[in-house]
């Protein structure tokens, strides 16, 4: 076992079960994956029959993202994906950066709480399906890990690390790969004699015969990278072939070019132990298109894994919103990918670099760097947002000779300065930063030029989003109501949940207005849409209602009267209104709705139920639309449950069937605390989630005067 991580839960019972797991469901590699503290992120912990370098995508998941781990947990069930092309439909960001045929399996381990996710990988050779046998015993062995888990942290040791994950061998293999072993391995797979790699892709066998093909001494492939130690082989093509042995477990096979024209057959056999390569001459020198173009003179290739590496995180800032995602992609992806522990993203503003996000650097470092004008010669973030020319600075000496002072301030040993530049505007730096010196070949230097540009890009436009969300919630937040008035007889509680982040603030609003001593009114709405225009509308439709409402106008007068400013506004939003009047002096409620949809109604003695009200029309369609009125006894006990449509819709769920299981928990909720009974409604109607709509709840009780 390579242990390269945190201490973590107990290794031995940990470990044994998890390679237990792996090798009775059959799978080719396995992974295990645990919440961070923030339950934000899913950190790779442990890893069997893949080397950790495949894994780097991977290493640390947002729940937040569109994977099967993410998936899995956030949704509390077992995710199958049983082939490329499911993945590609259902993935597509994994997919492009996984592009082999496969199967996986991933699976939430929870005990008392949630502690990640179970990823579980076959070749594609198994059928594309999952049985309820094969199920169950994966969901009781993530019950077993959150068990072993949980032991542990009862004894006070941390569920994760935060290092690299641990790479554990296969549970089907328990032979060391020395020389000797490996070769008896390679003899147990085919017949002959060639090469061997581990899962690593190092030489750990090599045949005379091998050696003669091959043009070096074993001694001087053992242990290397045959696309490092054999340059003629250093193409991100062969580099692929690899990976797609490795990932898949299936043979591949490809033709390469010995200088200066010898053709060589590579045929590699993949198993849970590693790589047979039986090597060949080639009968005939295959068709130009299908051998690979050597690289010009000088020119070095980019590894295959950089460029997977490249195309999964231009598809994730693809995705993101806001800045704070920008940072977060960053931090979370691109830094274990580049192996990097510092990283400092600025934006220009004002002359200016401002610090939007960091991490690995103590706040008072932070705050000596942030502000620092955009022609500083501190730090080298200045001349390279001129130039538009990324600057790399392997050590500390390096750096001293034109900076003096910023490694003293950093504190770093090595650091890769891009500048963020969309058509030749300076949008901000992202400076990455290393502990430990670290050299900076061309080929990564190339892939970080090239994601400077996306994130260049994802930066700029989360900029914008930024701007219209703030403002479109300052908006909405300065026109609903901060405080609810106390009015005697009545409870009342509310709460507005604003669409999960990713949408625009919308238009919900509520409302509870005094109209005198012997009557009150309230009234609840959505605007359609979610900008601004639907803010500010959301506005004027709430200003309107209380305006007529407080001149004691019937309910429905005040939507009349709100209908005809809708309307003569001419925005082309649909607006829907539900406005009632509780006239303690009279004992009755009148209500009158329009396009809402009705209250929830729980009576004394009675089971809670959708009130029956005719409809009217929406807001902004016909100036002189009519709005029915209903009328229901004002009675002690009664409560009204207002509502707009987000608490109720439900992809392929009728609205009606949603209303009535949302009075269904109305009935079940506790009344003595009505924001205890709030937030239970809110919780069992699944508005914890993914939202795609905003929520506004308002619920009143009358205890009687």
């Amino acid at each position: 076992m390579t242990d390269t991580g945190d201490p973590t839960v107990d290794g031995d019972g940990l470990d044994a079960a998890f390679a237990e797991t792996v090798r009775r469901t059959g799978a080719s590699i396995g992974a295990l994956y645990l919440l961070s503290p923030d339950e934000q992120v899913l950190c790779l912990d442990l890893l069997s029959g893949a080397p950790a370098e495949l894994a780097e995508p991977w290493v640390r998941v947002p729940v937040a993202a569109p994977a099967p781990v993410a998936d899995a947990v956030r949704e509390g069930h077992l995710v199958w994906v049983g082939s490329q092309s499911e993945m590609a439909r259902s993935y597509p960001r994994t997919a492009m950066a996984l592009p082999y045929p496969l199967a996986l399996a991933a699976s939430p381990v929870t005990g008392v709480r949630r502690w990640g996710a179970l990823l579980l990988m076959w070749p594609a050779t198994r059928p594309p399906y999952m049985t309820g046998r094969e199920q169950g015993n994966i969901v009781s062995s993530c019950r077993r890990l959150a068990r072993l888990i949980e032991e542990a942290a009862e004894r006070g040791v941390p569920p994760a690390g935060t290092g690299r994950p641990r790479v554990l061998p296969n549970g089907a293999v328990h032979r060391h790969a020395g020389p000797a072993m490996a070769a008896a391995d390679f003899v147990e797979r085919l017949p002959g004699g060639s090469c061997a790699l581990d899962l690593a892709g190092r030489f750990t066998y090599l045949s005379s015969g091998a050696c003669t093909l091959l043009g070096r001494e074993a001694g001087q492939l053992l242990g290397t990278l045959p696309w490092q130690s054999l340059r003629w082989l250093d193409d991100p093509t062969y580099e692929d072939r690899y990976r797609a042995a490795v990932l898949s477990r299936a043979p591949v096979s490809f033709t390469a070019c010995r200088p200066p024209g010898q053709w060589l057959e590579f045929h590699l056999f993949p198993d849970d132990s590693g790589i047979s390569v039986r090597i060949v001459p080639s009968g005939a020198r295959p068709l130009p298109l299908s051998a690979p173009r050597r690289p010009e003179s000088g020119a070095v290739p980019s590894r295959m894994g950089q460029l997977y590496q490249l195309t999964h995180l231009a598809a994730a800032l693809t995705e993101v919103v806001g800045v704070q995602d920008v940072i977060d992609l960053v931090a979370d992806q691109i830094m274990p990918a580049f192996g990097a522990q510092g990283l400092v993203l600025s934006t220009a503003d004002a002359g200016r670099l401002r610090i939007t996000g960091y991490r690995g650097y103590p706040p008072q470092t932070i705050e000596r760097l942030d502000g620092l004008p955009l022609d500083t010669g501190f730090t080298p973030a200045g001349r390279a947002l001129d130039s538009g020319i990324p600057a790399f600075f392997s050590n500390p000496e390096e750096m001293r000779r034109i900076y003096p002072e910023a490694p003293h301030i950093s504190g770093k040993q090595a650091w890769a300065f891009l500048p963020l530049i969309i058509s030749g505007r300076p949008v901000g730096i992202c400076v990455l930063s290393y502990e430990h010196r670290h050299e900076f070949p061309a080929a990564e230097r190339a892939v970080l030029t090239s994601l400077a540009g996306l994130i260049a890009q994802a930066l700029d436009r989360a900029r914008l989003y930024d701007t219209k969300h703030d403002l479109a919630h300052a908006l909405q937040q300065a026109l609903l109501p901060r405080t609810l008035p106390a009015i005697d007889g009545l409870r009342v509680a509310a709460r507005y949940l604003p669409a999960t982040r990713g949408m625009d603030v919308g238009g919900d609003f509520y409302d509870l207005i005094r109209l005198d001593d012997t009557a009150a009114a309230a009234v609840i709405g959505d605007v359609q849409g979610h900008n601004v225009a639907a803010a500010a509308l959301m506005g004027q439709v709430r200003m309107g209602v209380h305006a007529h409402a407080t001149l004691g106008t019937p309910p429905d007068k005040v939507l009349a009267g709100t209908n005809r400013l809708v309307t003569d506004l001419g925005l082309e939003l649909f607006t829907s209104c539900l406005y009632a009047c509780i006239d303690f002096a009279g004992r009755r409620v009148s209500l009158a709705g329009a396009g809402h949809p009705p209250p929830l109604l729980r009576l004394p003695g009675h089971a809670a139920r959708p009130l029956d009200m005719p409809p009217g029309p929406l807001l902004g369609i016909d100036p002189d639309a009519e709005f029915p009125v209903t009328e229901i006894p004002l009675v002690p006990g009664l409560m009204l449950a207002f509502y707009t449509d987000g608490l109720i819709e439900t992809p392929g769920v009728d609205l009606e069937d949603s209303m009535n299981q949302l009075a269904v928990e109305l009935d079940r909720a506790d009344d003595r605390d009505l924001d205890a009974l709030v937030d239970t409604l809110l919780r069992t109607s699944g508005t914890a989630g993914q939202r795609t709509d905003d929520v506004a709840l308002l619920v009143i009780q009358y205890s009687g005067r």
